[in-house]
Order: structure tokens, then sequence, then C-alpha cells
């Protein structure tokens, strides 16, 4: 929005309707902060629905399911936290709200287990720069002994376990005759024998190959298998 293009809007309406927060994250994830916003019903809709989202996820932090922890939730939660501190330390708001929608997905997704239920309370404190209003809401909500201060204003960011801040899995590609044949997840940094080993044991590949010796396999690690039939 600028006053020179006159494309204004009267916020008055949008607070009345939507509420700050949404108003506030819809504005924070369009646009970097020096650039103009182009406004959008639809943006500010799907703000608010994602503050809906948020609230229901707030409202699961006691779920431990049968309290198993989740490794690959717990890893996006901690590159998360460091993630969205970066951003907000260099005003690249939008940045932050992308990662803070990808960590609620994975949320969503996830079953109930003790890691799952830390995911929700931590989302609070990930949100409250952003939506204070909710955040405050959602962390007088919470039972006393979940809270470390009354308010959430008052409580410390979160800190990012160091080991949980680089994958230990790769994705690499399978290739055939220059041609993507199937995808693998492998543990990183496995060397170039096991993982030649582990891709001519996958299914396709085992199918496409129908018994013959490929001629040539050529493996870039952590990054891609070839295989020349």
């Amino acid at each position: 929005m600028s006053k020179s293009k006159k494309n204004v809007v009267d916020p008055d309406a949008i607070l009345d309707q939507y509420g700050a927060d949404a108003a506030r994250w819809f504005m924070l994830s369009d646009s970097p902060p020096e650039r103009d916003l182009p406004w959008s019903e639809a943006g500010i809709e799907g703000a608010w629905r994602f503050v809906q989202r948020l609230w229901r996820l707030f409202g699961d932090t006691e779920n431990t399911g049968d309290g198993a922890e989740d490794k690959a939730l717990a890893r996006k939660l901690h590159q998360t936290i460091a993630g969205v501190a970066a951003d907000i330390e260099s005003l690249g708001f939008n940045k932050a709200v992308a990662k803070i929608h990808a960590l609620a997905n994975e949320i969503e997704k996830a079953k109930p287990s003790a890691t799952r239920a830390e995911a929700c309370r931590t989302l609070i404190l990930l949100v409250a720069p952003m939506m204070p209003h909710l955040a405050e809401e959602a962390w007088a909500a919470l039972p006393e002994s979940q809270r470390t201060t009354a308010m959430v204003a008052d409580a410390a960011w979160p800190a990012a376990d160091p080991a949980l801040l680089v994958d230990d899995e790769v994705t690499i590609a399978i290739q055939m005759a220059g041609k993507l044949r199937d995808t693998m997840t492998i543990a990183k940094g496995l060397d170039k024998d096991a993982t030649e080993a582990a891709a001519l044991a996958r299914p396709r590949i085992v199918e496409l190959l129908a018994g013959a010796t490929p001629k040539k396999v050529i493996v870039v690690p952590d990054r891609l298998v070839n295989i020349v039939p």
C-alpha cells in the first residue's frame, strides 16, 4: 500500500473484522519491510484462517500420545527456532512467517507425542513478536506447570539445540540412463559403496535392471546415484 499510488486501505474495518494480529501477520508475510504492500482480500482472509489454525494447535499442548519422541519434528522445531530468530534480527519478517507456516504444517501432520506437545507450546513463543494478542491469550490458557512466566512477553526466547540444527539424513536421486527413476533417504555422509548398494536394492531399480548387472554406477555422495545399464 502506498499513499503515492492512492491505494491505501482504511484499517478500522479490517481490524474490526479480522483483528490486529491477522492484519499484522498479513502485512509482515507478504513483503520485505522496504517494499510497498499490495493489499489483497484473499491475503487478509488467509492470515485470519492461519490465526484460527494456530489457536487450535495451541490448545493441544497436553496431548503427548504415548509420550514417545518425534525425532524429525524435533529437528524441524529447533531449525525453525534458530531460523526465525535470525530472520527477526535481520528484519526478514516475511521469511520468519514462512518458516512458522512450515513448522505449523509439520506439527499438524505429526502424530501425538511429547515432541509435538512441546512444539505446540514453543510455537506460542515463536509467533509472539508478530501476533502478541494471540500469543498472550494462548500463554495464559496453558496450565501453570507449562508456563515459565505469567506473560509470554516476559518469557525467554526458546533455545535451539545445536545438535538438531544439521540434518543427519539426505534424500538423493537415483537415475538410470539419464532419467530419474527413484529417490531414497539415507544417512548423511554414507560412503559410496553403501550408497550404491542401497540404490541397487531399491525395488524399482531391481525391476528395471531385470537381473542384469549395470555397466557402471556413479555415486555423488549425498546427492545422486547414476546407473548406466
